[in-house]
C-alpha cells in the first residue's frame, strides 16, 4: 500500500481573496504569484499574468491553487531567499482594501492581496 500520509498544503486562498482571482483570470487569462521577500511591497504577493514574471533556480513553487470557475491552477512562487524564512509556516492569501503595488494586476481594484501565515510543524 501507499503512503497515506498527505502533505500540507504550503498556500491556500481565503474566499475573497479566490473570487478576486476569478475576476482577474476573466479579465487577464491564465494567473501567477510572486513574493519576492524586498522591501515595501516586495513582501506581498504580486500577482501577474501566468509567464510574466520570469521565475529561475532563485525561485520555489509553493504550490499551484485552484480556483473554481478558472481553467488553470494559479502557481505560487516566492524568492528561495523568502521561503528559507517562511518554510515552516502555512500561507493565506487575503485581500483586503488598500493600495498594493502598481505591477500588481490587483492595483486598480482598490484592494491588495496579502499573506497570512501560522507555524506548522515539519
Amino acid at each position: 500500500m501507499g503512503d497515506t500520509y498527505e502533505e500540507i498544503p504550503r498556500v491556500e486562498l481565503t474566499p475573497e481573496a479566490a473570487l478576486l482571482l476569478r475576476r482577474l483570470s476573466e479579465a487577464h487569462g491564465p494567473l501567477m504569484f510572486h513574493q519576492s521577500g524586498g522591501c515595501c511591497d516586495g513582501s506581498a504577493p504580486m500577482c501577474y499574468p501566468a509567464g510574466e514574471f520570469r521565475t529561475g533556480a532563485s525561485d520555489v513553487l509553493l504550490g499551484e491553487l485552484a480556483v473554481d470557475g478558472v481553467a488553470q491552477p494559479v502557481e505560487f512562487w516566492m524568492s528561495r531567499s523568502q521561503y528559507e524564512g517562511w518554510r515552516h509556516t502555512r500561507l493565506t492569501v487575503d485581500v483586503v482594501p488598500g493600495r498594493g503595488s502598481g505591477f500588481s494586476l490587483e492595483a486598480p481594484e482598490g484592494v491588495r492581496f496579502l499573506i497570512r501565515s501560522r507555524v506548522i510543524d515539519g
